[in-house]
């Protein structure tokens, strides 16, 4: 039996009878009825039972009372029921300051009817309500079974498993997600690490909640299912159902769903560094989140790409879809392992942070030829599309994590300004672009005219071929192998075209000062050209 007094008094022919005394405490439970014969009967009284008495045994004695109540109060007993009219015609004022103060209820009986039809009344009406929970119990369970051979998307299964149970529900994972919750209580009262293995009540503050952890059969903690039930006492049958729901879901959650948790717990990761990088929150909130989920962000010296969709017509949608397939692209292509890599999706790019396998050395060039086999691979343009790549500078510092993302967005913006045509872009090939992007059209002009008049005083067929060869020279670093290989001719042709260059322009090479020069022209004659 587990009723409330409170419930008890709702049964007739209970209802006839009146709380005479201790009524703060009606929401005892009685869990069993018994009937006071002898004065002695508290040694022998169970937690949450209810006694009945016709006050025969303490009729002489109000004090003895008072020392009984004491007694059964400590004992654990729900309730003391008094028929009156027989023994006592009333209950004694000390009697009745005693049930007020400990809150133990006295109910004054009716007299017209027997303990026996009282008792019976009670155990009925358990029976009742015992027989109408097991049917419930095997409409849920019959539930359940179906719920277990459903396969769908994680959101509507714990919908669904949330009305089969008919309780207010959350579903926490063991990194402290917050999955699901139908339930009133908040984020901070979901948050906290319950224990792990034994199934029953937690607390927060003065709401609780039923629990059951979702163990795999490695004992792999997937999180916790809590369940806010109305019932004061669960039967065991309802606390059987629990845990058939628990272990029908960490079925789903582990064979069907699991990443659906990954994929909460990466979003979170993503939500936290573009909080980040937008000065939303502190480096070391995103560190300690990156530890959480056992990842390395930096093991040294690291540079920084994004990746970006180079069509502009498409929806979010499908760049969305592209960039998460480069993702897994990329960490599934077999030339991966040359470096340590963390990609991270941020709204319509990728944004990556690389970081060398020794935290001595990062090999730049590594980087890039790496970047330029992916944006080559046929296979990527399958996966993904057209994708352009926007490095940083090398950076040795952690704290230097939001200036490498700015460097990016930077190399992105510049190279969409200039239609630049390649699919890797270094934040240093755009840096003088940078620094030059506010000069007037007419000091541009007059500056390149200055340095390119020889050449172009020339025959415009010669003009325009060797300008084109120094163009690609510069742009490669004065790569001549490179050069040769874009411009499709012999390297000796380049060195033939280079050495007359650099006697018609009075330049040298090897100089630096030379170089910077030949390289703020073809800058100028770029962006003279997007302004046309």
């Amino acid at each position: 039996m587990h009723l409330t007094i409170r419930e008890a008094l709702s049964i007739y022919p209970l209802t006839e009878a009146k709380l005479v005394a201790g009524k703060q405490g009606e929401s005892r439970i009685v869990k069993s009825v018994n009937v006071m014969d002898a004065p002695d009967i508290a040694d022998w009284t169970k937690s949450g039972e209810m006694l009945f008495t016709t006050a025969f045994a303490m009729k002489d004695s109000p004090q003895e009372t008072v020392n009984l109540l004491r007694k059964l109060n400590d004992r654990g007993a729900a309730g003391l029921g008094i028929k009156l009219g027989r023994f006592w015609t009333e209950l004694p004022q000390v009697v009745v300051e005693e049930a007020d103060r400990l809150h133990f209820p006295i109910i004054e009986m009716p007299f017209q009817f027997t303990f026996s039809d009282q008792m019976n009344a009670l155990f009925n009406a358990e029976y009742r309500r015992n027989t109408k929970l097991l049917q419930s119990v095997l409409e849920k369970q019959t539930k359940l079974m179906q719920f277990g051979l459903k396969q769908d998307n994680m959101a509507s299964m714990f919908q669904l498993l949330s009305n089969i149970l008919g309780y207010p529900m959350a579903v926490v994972s063991a990194r402290g997600q917050i999955l699901y919750n139908t339930s009133a209580w908040t984020q901070e009262q979901l948050a906290p690490n319950w224990p792990k293995r034994k199934s029953g009540w937690v607390y927060a503050n003065k709401d609780r909640a039923y629990r059951v952890g979702l163990f795999q059969q490695d004992d792999e903690l997937l999180g916790h299912l809590l369940i806010m039930p109305d019932a004061v006492l669960l039967a065991n049958v309802e606390e059987g159902l629990f845990q058939q729901a628990a272990d029908i879901l960490t079925f789903h959650m582990s064979y069907t769903f699991r990443s659906h948790v990954e994929a909460s717990a990466e979003r979170e990761m993503q939500n936290t560094l573009l909080r980040y990088l937008e000065k939303g929150t502190s480096l070391e909130e995103l560190l300690e989140q990156a530890e959480g989920r056992s990842l390395t962000l930096f093991t040294g010296a690291y540079q920084c790409v994004i990746s970006k969709s180079k069509p502009e017509s498409q929806t979010d949608e499908q760049r969305q879809g592209m960039i998460k397939r480069l993702k897994q692209y990329m960490e599934l292509h077999p030339k991966s392992t040359l470096l340590r890599a963390n990609h991270f999706i941020l709204k319509d790019m990728m944004f990556s942070i690389y970081s060398a396998n020794q935290a001595d050395h990062f090999p730049e060039e590594e980087l890039s030829q790496l970047l330029i086999k992916y944006a080559g691979d046929s296979a990527c343009r399958e996966e993904a599309g057209e994708i352009a790549f926007y490095t940083s500078a090398m950076k040795v510092r952690p704290t230097a994590l939001r200036e490498a993302y700015m460097e990016c967005v930077e190399t992105q913006r510049m190279a969409h300004k200039l239609e630049l045509p390649d699919r890797v872009v270094h934040y240093e090939t755009i840096e003088f672009a940078h620094l030059f992007q506010h000069m007037s059209v007419n000091m541009m002009e007059d500056y390149c005219a200055k340095v390119l008049r020889p050449l172009l005083e020339k025959d415009a067929e010669y003009s325009q071929e060797m300008i084109r060869t120094l163009e690609v020279f510069i742009r490669n670093d004065g790569q001549v192998s490179e050069a040769a290989k874009q411009l499709f001719i012999h390297r000796n042709t380049v060195t033939y075209r280079l050495e007359k260059i650099s006697d018609l322009l009075q330049v040298d090479f090897k100089k630096v000062n030379d170089l910077l020069k030949l390289k703020a022209v073809f800058l100028f004659r770029q962006f003279l050209h997007v302004r046309q």
